[in-house]
């Protein structure tokens, strides 16, 4: 009798299946570990891109302003990068941005600073005397790895180094006048032809009455005196003149004149941008301009003679691309004070005020077509906008209490940012803008 065996399956004894769960266990556990160490660097790379980014905007931002104080001065690209990295510097040293700190500290190439005169570029440094924007660009930020470099051990070289950049773009950008100074010149429609350097008859340099006085033949009729009625009266032409307004206009709508030399509330307000405080203002609210120097003795204005002239130690005043003269004396003028505003931006200038703002002494007012008006209260059209230079203080006495300025640019304003916003020559703000690959309109995917 044959006896038959029966096979039996193989079956793992309990010590063998505790092995192989053990392996199973150590590569799920490592897995598991790499995933967790690559979201913790992933985590921290884009926390320090953000941080990056912000003080990259920032540098640039800050250049970008202080490349449009210095415009006219010397030495501009050097004081504009100081500018920038300054603020860069401050940004790392900033609460938690300890590690941006360290990775700047000694590094000279660790940002660089770039100026342009077009948002698309080509950037450069020191650039093109005439740039209006600036780049800063940080090409490398290397970061701690934390599970990064373990986990390329096992073939993942294709990660890279843990690193991360940042680039930003700023420049001006122009905006509607909303701060108009209660001021109005008289224009001529006919004459206006920006390509030849004329706007409403007048070019740049000219020295003109933003504001005549008693006894004055005044350009809009009897009774007027160039000032405009934006508000409750001498109290919110002080305000206006001080720079507190916020009344907008725009080309095409008409404005109301008000009547009376309204000197005392005019001249309170004005003067401020020169540092003199007589009357309900203070230097905290309105401070003065970085520079608040101007000719002594003062231009005055000759209203006996036809037509009427303006004139400095008797003699007749001529203006030369910005440049006031009368006879053989040079009078304090808008070269002069631009080239000052820049010495005192880039820490060089005497003379400078410790509270001063850059501009208090520029004025936006209304260019109005004053054809066929016959003075009193009257509702003139709007040409458009003038950026007008205050040359000196308002004297407080009623027939010497004009404002002389010379007209400067056009301060027209769309509200509309474009690629080349400086084509508009109005009141400008500094913003960001896409970066922008060298010479082209490519956008760059790191901005």
């Amino acid at each position: 009798m044959m006896n038959l065996r029966i096979q039996q399956p193989f079956t793992a004894t309990p010590r063998r299946q505790e092995g192989s769960v053990s392996v199973l266990m150590v590569i799920a556990l490592a897995a598991i570990l790499m995933v967790a160490g690559l979201t913790l660097d992933v985590g921290h790379m884009l926390l320090n891109k953000t941080r990056l980014q912000n003080a990259v905007d920032a540098a640039a931002l800050s250049g970008a302003k202080t490349l449009l104080q210095v415009e006219g001065g010397v030495n501009i690209a050097s004081v504009t990068r100081t500018a920038a990295l300054n603020t860069l510097t401050q940004n790392a040293n900033a609460t938690g941005n300890s590690e941006l700190a360290t990775a700047m500290g000694g590094n000279a190439g660790f940002a660089v600073v770039e100026l342009a005169s077009s948002v698309y570029g080509p950037f450069a440094y020191p650039g093109p005397a005439d740039a209006k924007y600036v780049r800063v660009s940080v090409p490398t930020y290397s970061l701690t790895g934390f599970f990064w470099n373990f986990v390329q051990t096992f073939g993942t070289s294709g990660l890279g180094n843990k690193a991360v950049s940042a680039i930003a773009t700023a420049g001006p950008s122009p905006t509607s006048p909303c701060d108009l100074a209660p001021l109005m010149v008289c224009g001529d429609p006919t004459q206006y032809d920006p390509d030849a350097g004329m706007f409403w008859g007048f070019q740049f340099g000219d020295l003109q009455v933003l504001k005549s006085a008693a006894g004055n033949s005044s350009p809009i009729g009897p009774g007027n005196f160039q000032l405009l009625d934006f508000g409750s009266g001498g109290s919110s032409v002080r305000t206006d003149m001080a720079g507190g307004g916020s009344i907008c206009r725009n080309v095409g709508e008409n404005v109301q004149t008000k009547p009376g030399n309204t000197v005392g509330p005019a001249s309170q307000g004005l003067n401020t941008r020169f540092g003199i405080y007589n009357g309900p203002v203070s230097a905290s609210d309105y401070p003065p301009d970085l520079v608040t120097t101007s000719s002594n003795p003062a231009i005055t204005y000759d209203d006996s003679v036809s037509p009427p002239q303006m004139k400095y130690q008797g003699q007749t005043v001529t203006s030369n691309n910005g440049d006031l003269t009368a006879g053989g004396n040079a009078i304090q003028d808008y070269n002069d004070w631009r080239a000052s505003a820049a010495a005192c931006v880039a820490g060089s200038g005497s003379g400078c005020q410790s509270n001063g703002v850059f501009e208090r002494r520029m004025l936006k007012i209304v260019v109005g077509n004053c054809t066929g008006q016959q003075g009193g209260t009257t509702s003139i059209p709007v040409l458009g906008f003038g950026c007008y230079f205050v040359v000196q203080p308002m004297s407080n006495g009623g027939t010497e209490a004009q404002i002389f300025g010379q007209f400067v640019k056009e301060c027209e304003g769309d509200n509309v940012p474009g690629p080349n916003p400086t084509n508009d020559s109005g009141p400008q703000i500094i913003q960001l803008y896409k970066t922008y690959l060298n010479g082209s309109g490519t956008p760059s995917t790191d901005s």
